[in-house]
């Protein structure tokens, strides 16, 4: 078994969405069940995401469960550059610091919200 340090490092895959009953964000962690949390903003939900991931994971040492590492996908890349008017960009950049939270976990959030809505139509 790794320490809660190694497994802190992993890559694990955080998905936030929103909450409209309580107006503000549910996050999870998929790969540690019931490893859940939430927060008034997209800031608040990652750090307390964080703090959930580091509680989940050091109960699960302490209880010698087995602790599912994060797949990882070497298949595909990970970043990707795209062009966007001025106007988007600033707006963007605007939102992002409001939330509290780098332009680029502010798109990964946009990006995923939106993949969400489209896999609840079909």
């Amino acid at each position: 078994m790794k320490t809660l340090e190694e497994y802190m490092k992993m890559p694990y895959k955080l998905e936030i969405i929103p909450d409209t009953e309580e107006d503000g964000y549910v996050a999870s962690y998929p790969e540690l069940p019931g490893c859940i949390t939430c927060g008034s903003t997209i800031s608040d939900a990652i750090n307390n995401a964080e703090d959930a991931k580091q509680q989940w994971l050091l109960a699960a040492i302490e209880d010698n469960v087995d602790i599912i590492e994060p797949k990882i996908d070497t298949s595909v890349s990970y970043q990707f550059g795209i062009n966007i008017p001025r106007s988007l960009l600033k707006s963007l950049k605007e939102d992002s610091r409001k939330e509290g939270v780098t332009l680029n976990q502010y798109c990964l959030y946009l990006l995923s919200k939106n993949s969400e809505i489209r896999r609840s139509a079909i």
